[in-house]
């Protein structure tokens, strides 16, 4: 379990970015792959997410995610639903102590957010489509409705898909720039012709600076690249692999 300041600075406060070790599952999905939308069995994912759980708090407190869909909704969690119930958002916030938020990725980049004042928390999933739709000002928004300031929220933006080893297509690079030209910088050209390579979670930090959040932090972490550690969407492309396994990312406040 990845933890990384300022999250770590904050009383009463848990987060961690889980890899892929020390769970249950065998195969591709070795060993703590958190996804009930895998094609894994579900009794070693719900085993892989009580560890989670019990890695981020001894009681085990309840674990909340979505039905992630790549979109920039955002749901406010009052009280825990079961997995079945999940609604179909992609960030979630609460000012409600002993739930843990949790949001699942294999390459896309998560975003847990906490303004300590205000005792509001958010947790986000940011593939390219939901970062390029603002899921990111979303969640911000969300915990703003709940007492939180801007400038007091911290966050720190996950192990990700590495700018290296993120390569897109011109069509790509011409949908961000047309959209924010400021955004140039974040495509480095690539040793294919028309082809680059994104920087999603620059990308991300500046989307989440640019809605005054106070400070942003990036983990160093690529998925693609420590197979070990990680799981990733697009290596198991690159291997031809049937499917791949989940990993999440938690944030919750301490009663």
């Amino acid at each position: 379990m990845i933890t990384l300041p300022p999250l770590s600075d904050i009383p009463d406060l848990r987060h961690g970015f889980f890899g892929r070790e020390g769970g249950v599952s065998e195969g591709i999905y070795a060993s703590r792959n958190v996804g009930f939308g895998s094609k894994d069995d579900p009794a070693l994912v719900a085993e892989n997410r009580r560890r989670c759980q019990v890695d981020l708090h001894p009681d085990a407190p309840p674990l909340v995610t979505v039905y992630q869909v790549h979109s920039a909704d955002v749901v406010r969690v009052d009280t825990p639903w079961e997995h079945a119930d999940a609604p179909e958002a992609d960030a979630l916030v609460t000012n409600q102590p002993g739930i843990i938020l949790g949001t699942l990725a294999a390459d896309c980049a998560p975003i847990l957010l906490a303004d300590p004042a205000a005792r509001v928390i958010g947790a986000a999933h940011a593939g390219w489509p939901g970062a390029f739709k603002g899921v990111a000002e979303a969640t911000v928004d969300a915990m703003v409705a709940l007492g939180a300031e801007p400038a007091a929220i911290v966050s720190v933006i996950g192990p990700r898909i590495g700018a290296a080893s993120y390569e897109v297509g011109p069509e790509f690079r011409d949908r961000f720039v047309g959209h924010d030209p400021a955004c140039t910088d974040l495509f480095a050209t690539a040793e294919r012709p028309d082809h680059h390579h994104f920087d999603l979670g620059g990308y991300v930090a500046r989307r989440l600076s640019a809605r005054g959040v106070g400070s942003v932090v990036l983990a160093p972490h690529d998925t693609l690249k420590d197979a070990q550690a990680f799981f990733s969407y697009r290596r198991s492309c690159h291997r031809q692999e049937p499917d791949y396994g989940r990993q999440l990312s938690a944030i919750m406040l301490d009663a």
